[in-house]
């Protein structure tokens, strides 16, 4: 219309004149304030922002004035992209009830965007005029780019009467500064949601030149010092609309377990990623075997947390065959009669273990890890069809695993394999057992199994061992495999060098020798993890609350070895404990349910159903400090996103309330239709939205239910 060309030409004379909005540009005829739309920088085509592009997503070359190289062509395209927010907007106009159509797989975009734009404090923010707090400057930012994009995304979806928009632009400008996002593949909507928070910050850190402070230990003093404290120097550097409704902070303290040092820091939080304590358990047969001979293979079948990781295994296993302090577990996956992988990382999931796997568990004493590992396989001898003639060698058994200390020659190995496999020799009274040179049988078997080895003496045991050693060291029992299937082996002599490694693997061949010595039922028939049986009952889906996953959030735990943490006192770096506490908390609160994990082996999804609150979210008990002035600690719930299906895949929507209208709305991709409070848990939660509650809204709303309910 001629009056909306007027208007555009009105704002594109400002823009080019002054290079900002002008002061009361942005009142009416009747002095009302209207929503003014920032007009997108013209588009580069040497970079973002219109310079080289530097590694760390700054540029040269560019412009201090935002709005400089607007043109009316930019203004015309994005009227063409359907640029409703070119009209000017009054506040407190209806809208928020437009959708996000979907470009290909942008569901976990819009399902952000959508809780992000129903967030009260940056609604509000984002329709007034926020064009002064752009900060062009900050090379960690996108020039304000980003802000601008999200900001004019906004206005739109808050326009009365509109239905659904294409982010095209805002895609466009999330590609471009976040690589990771280009493309039409699925993502993670809470992923894209620490890029988006983090780079509004940026963009409108009213800060331009951040000072320099040194970290401080806390050295004795009280927290409350400290806490604040650090929180003025993160203020002194960082100060948006994001750090004012997004950002808290938590206490994180670290304990060595060598000097006892502790260390207390204060840091800010944007969001909280809860994991998801699991109670559902599985059943786990496991057999150990010792790593020095000293008793035979046992299986031990235990109950762990269904969704636990390695550590959680080798805990109840090293219970239940009463570990000692010196000895630890090392966890191995067996498959066709050798080693098919160690299950080494403490804190890989146990969902990764399937229940027709075979396990074992092999007790070393804990310096082991610092020598040679031996891994011992077993074959025997088949006899070929008659046809073919000769002998085939097939490996059997299950294997063991011990050490080496300081081994040099074969005859070191020697020793090593004869001690491993000392507990499963037979008695001596059977060994022992021999056909008279008439080949009349043995006499008095039954006197001669009473009078067995229960009665010799550890120097008898150690004379027989040493004797049978220098026995099996005359024959060529052992070979060295020089690769992991067994192939290439060569004779290992009692002279035979050594060569150092990490593992070194050695192949038993059986005779008919060795089956007389040793008992080698006790490394057949290993057992599965779990067996199945044919009517198994389904589990009912498992119920959590928000609490206990807070809970586990900020439990005292160990590092992880990864993880290790530098104690000052001590000069290395140790396994400390971690226990994290709140100290301050934002108005707008954000929990991510952590249902997603990632290993080397497996991806997973929890389905667990999480028992949020809707309205009176009190954590007050869980806040330390005791500073009431930051605000209340009740919060409630405004917006959620969801995610369905399984990894890989599965799709992305959002509820979001109305603040105005006090009611709630399911936000699928463009697709909007209103819901009950009731219909918004699910098992689907995935980000949790809440708004501190005042003391004074609290009030009136426990009124007005009274009322109501009398």
């Amino acid at each position: 219309s001629p009056l909306g060309a007027m208007l555009c030409l009105q704002i594109l004379l400002e823009v080019e004149a002054d290079g900002y909005w002008p002061s009361g540009f942005g009142m009416d005829s009747t002095g009302n304030e209207l929503a003014l739309v920032s007009i997108e920088p013209l588009r580069s085509s040497l970079s973002i922002a219109g310079g080289p592009t530097l590694a760390n997503g700054d540029s040269t070359g560019y412009s201090s004035s935002l709005y400089q190289g607007t043109t009316l062509n930019s203004a015309l395209k994005n009227m063409e992209e359907g640029n409703e927010s070119l009209r000017p907007t009054r506040k407190g106009d209806m809208g928020g009830l437009a959708g996000l159509q979907n470009l290909g797989n942008t569901c976990f975009m819009n399902s952000a965007l959508q809780c992000l734009v129903h967030t009260p404090p940056l609604m509000e923010y984002f329709l007034e005029d926020y064009t002064d707090e752009i900060n062009t400057q900050n090379p960690l930012g996108t020039h304000g780019e980003l802000a601008l994009a999200f900001g004019e995304l906004l206005r739109k979806l808050w326009v009365s009467g509109q239905t659904s928009i294409p982010p095209r632009v805002f895609k466009g400008k999330l590609a471009r500064f976040a690589p990771q996002f280009s493309g039409y593949n699925q993502h993670d909507s809470q992923e894209l949601l620490a890029f988006l928070l983090d780079g509004l910050h940026e963009d409108l850190n009213r800060v331009k030149q951040k000072p320099y402070f040194e970290q401080k230990d806390s050295d004795g003093r009280p927290d409350e010092e400290v806490a604040d404290e650090c929180w003025l120097y993160h203020k002194a550097r960082n100060d948006s609309i994001i750090v004012d409704v997004c950002q808290g902070q938590y206490k994180s303290t670290l304990v060595c377990p060598v000097c006892n040092k502790i260390s207390i820091t204060f840091d800010p939080f944007m969001y909280l990623s809860l994991p998801l304590p699991s109670t559902v358990t599985r059943t786990m047969t496991v057999t150990v075997f010792y790593g020095d001979g000293s008793g035979l293979p046992m299986p031990h079948t235990v109950t762990v947390l269904k969704h636990g990781v390695y550590r959680d295994l080798c805990h109840a296993l090293g219970t239940a065959c009463c570990i000692r302090s010196d000895e630890s577990l090392l966890l191995a996956e067996v498959y066709d009669h050798r080693i098919y992988q160690y299950l080494d990382s403490p804190m890989e999931p146990l969902a990764s273990i399937k229940d027709n796997d075979y396990i074992v568990a092999y007790r070393l004493p804990k310096k082991a890890a610092e020598f040679t590992r031996l891994e011992i396989c077993h074959r025997y001898q088949e006899k070929m069809p008659d046809i073919l003639k000769g002998v085939q060698r097939k490996v059997f058994l299950t294997p063991s695993v011990s050490y080496l200390e300081d081994a040099k020659t074969g005859a070191d190995i020697d020793r090593a394999v004869k001690r491993v496999l000392y507990s499963l020799r037979r008695k001596p009274c059977f060994s022992s057992l021999k056909a008279h040179e008439d080949g009349s049988a043995p006499e008095a078997m039954e006197e001669s199994t009473s009078n067995c080895s229960d009665q010799s003496t550890p120097q008898d045991q150690s004379k027989d061992e040493d004797e049978d050693l220098e026995e099996m060291s005359s024959r060529e029992f052992f070979q060295l495999c020089t690769d992991d299937r067994g192939f290439g082996c060569r004779p290992i002599l009692k002279d035979s060098p050594i060569k150092p490694d990490r593992i070194v693997k050695v192949m038993l061949d059986w005779t008919d020798k060795e089956y007389e010595l040793y008992d080698a039922s006790y490394l057949k028939d290993l057992p599965e993890v779990h067996k199945t049986g044919p009517t198994m009952k389904k589990t009912r889906q498992e119920a959590i609350s928000l609490f206990s996953c807070l809970d586990a959030f900020l439990k005292e735990e160990p590092l992880g070895p990864d993880d290790m943490w530098y104690c000052p006192s001590c000069k290395a770096h140790r396994q400390a404990t971690k226990k994290l506490d709140l100290w301050r908390l934002p108005e707008i609160l954000v929990f991510h349910l952590k249902r997603f994990s990632y290993s080397r082996f497996l991806k997973n999804k929890l389905d667990t159903f999480v028992n949020f609150p809707i309205h009176n979210l009190d954590l007050s008990k869980y806040v330390k400090s005791k500073d009431m002035s930051s605000g209340s600690h009740v919060y409630k719930l405004y917006a959620i996103s969801n995610h369905y299906g399984g990894l890989g895949g599965g799709h992305y929507s959002a509820y979001a309330k109305l603040i105005d209208e006090n009611r709630w709305y399911h936000f699928d991709d463009s697709h909007v239709s209103p819901v009950t409070e009731e219909d918004i848990r699910t098992s689907a939660a995935y980000v949790l939205f809440y708004r501190r509650e005042e003391v004074e809204s609290r009030a009136a709303g426990e009124s007005s239910q009274g009322q109501e309910s009398s």
